[in-house]
């Protein structure tokens, strides 16, 4: 960065970001101050929308997980599993505790997976004052190693555990299709074990970066547990008072559309909220596993947080977290073994039989945390089992009205401080640590093709 240039008029500023780069999908940056006052202030999700709620109607509830985990190639997984989880609501299916812990794995090493690439190629040449992380595989190429490794290990895990990491099949209503071998989860133990080391570098290397300091309370919603740290099932919390069922989130927050976007705004109560890791950390920090308590210390990071630049080291924290977790069920499952009864589908219906079964017109709601937030998949059926109405609500979505309330606390703040190059690239490296999933978040209803 250039140190030589003047601090700018701090009473007329232009600031025209297109397009934000290490993020997923297009989206703008705009901030404008005439004489002193901030008149405009917007994050510009400019992608096209996607129709994927409109896509499902008038299709099977079988097919549903198949078709929502192309919304998002780095968080697949988790879409599948909330698909799942709205179709088994809506069929009246209950799955396997089996079943169930395997669903977590997977979500556990999606977690690993989405984070790792977050905190190591898109937050990382921000905190290094490089444009790209191609300049550290020559300054830093120990380190990116590493990162590479760390996530070779979490993209296997979603080859053993799903079929594949991107776009998974093997999961699906009411269990799995099959079941991963033992010699692939004996060597996916194995790179889990392996990585324990690379996290505690992890941890070190982001201990002694400099994130930008600023504040700004707002409200935190995720799931919570009483039992544990919850991202595959719980209740949904808004700073951790009064709990809601996950199936009445339309009770909680309100969506919105505003003109200069692709992607809807939620708020709860009229006001902005975010999702993400450092809601989850604000909400349930006390169910986290020992030794990612004592990375969050090691991090200097408390409950409740509320700097929005620190959810990149609350994802680390949940590394830590997956990690372990992660490992303590690989362990059981390598002791115990899989009972293909409990899990395996084999009566899975086939495309003939569908048609044939009896339904029940119905409504199912499924809600999982993703690596971005709580993520909703709502899906009505008729008496054939065909979707009717569906609706998907996106992390993204919701964490972008809350994006701006920062954005237009920390341009005054920084005004008569920072050169503008300095003021852009900090509303940069803000919009990059809620690490937007911007195509995910184009999302339309009431679509009609003629």
């Amino acid at each position: 960065m250039n140190k030589a240039v003047n601090k700018i008029d701090s009473k007329n500023v232009k600031i025209d970001v297109h397009y934000l780069t290490r993020v997923e999908g297009h989206g703008n940056i705009v901030v404008d101050v005439q004489e002193g006052k901030l008149t405009k202030c917007e994050f510009q999700i400019i992608e096209s929308p996607r129709f994927f709620e409109s896509m499902l109607v008038g299709r099977s509830i079988w097919e549903a997980q198949h078709l929502t985990s192309r919304i998002c190639g780095i968080c697949a997984c988790g879409h599948s599993l909330a698909s799942i989880k709205a179709g088994e609501a809506a069929l009246g299916i209950k799955p396997s505790e089996e079943v169930v812990m395997l669903r977590k794995l997977l979500l556990h090493a999606e977690m690993l997976d989405s984070h790792i690439l977050h905190i190591y190629i898109l937050v990382a040449p921000d905190l290094l004052g490089v444009k790209s992380i191609m300049p550290l595989v020559k300054t830093h190429r120990p380190i990116i190693e590493m990162a590479l490794r760390m996530k070779r290990m979490s993209d296997y895990a979603g080859e053993v555990l799903a079929g594949r990491h991107i776009h998974p099949i093997t999961y699906v209503i009411g269990g799995i299709t099959q079941l991963p071998s033992r010699e692939n989860l004996g060597k996916l133990y194995k790179m889990m074990l392996d990585a324990r080391k690379d996290g505690e570098e992890t941890v070190k290397i982001i201990k002694t970066l400099k994130f930008p300091q600023f504040e700004r309370p707002t409200q935190y919603m995720s799931l919570t547990s009483d039992d544990e740290y919850a991202m595959y099932d719980g209740d949904l919390v808004v700073n951790g008072k009064q709990k809601t069922n996950a199936a009445d989130y339309r009770k909680i927050f309100i969506e919105s559309v505003v003109d200069y976007s692709k992607a809807k705004i939620s708020k709860i109560n009229g006001k902005s909220y975010a999702v993400g890791a450092l809601s989850r950390f604000n909400n349930n920090s006390d169910k986290l596993h020992k030794k990612a308590k004592e990375v969050a210390k090691e991090l200097g990071l408390k409950a409740p947080c509320h700097n929005p630049y620190l959810n990149t080291a609350a994802q680390l924290v949940e590394w830590a977290h997956c990690l372990e977790e992660a490992i303590t069920i690989m362990e059981k499952i390598l002791k115990d073994g899989l009972n293909e009864e409990k899990s395996v589908v084999a009566s899975w219906p086939k495309r003939s039989e569908i048609g044939k079964i009896k339904y029940k017109p119905n409504t199912g709601v499924g809600c999982v945390e993703v690596p971005r937030g709580s993520l909703f998949h709502e899906y009505t059926i008729d008496d054939t089992g065909h979707i009717t109405a569906s609706n998907c609500v996106i992390p993204t979505n919701q964490n972008m009205g809350n994006l701006e309330d920062d954005m237009r606390k920390l341009v005054p703040e920084l005004l008569g401080k920072k050169t503008q190059e300095e003021i852009t690239l900090d509303l940069e490296m803000l919009a990059r640590s809620y690490d937007p999933c911007i195509s995910c978040a184009t999302h339309m209803l009431d679509v009609k093709f003629v």
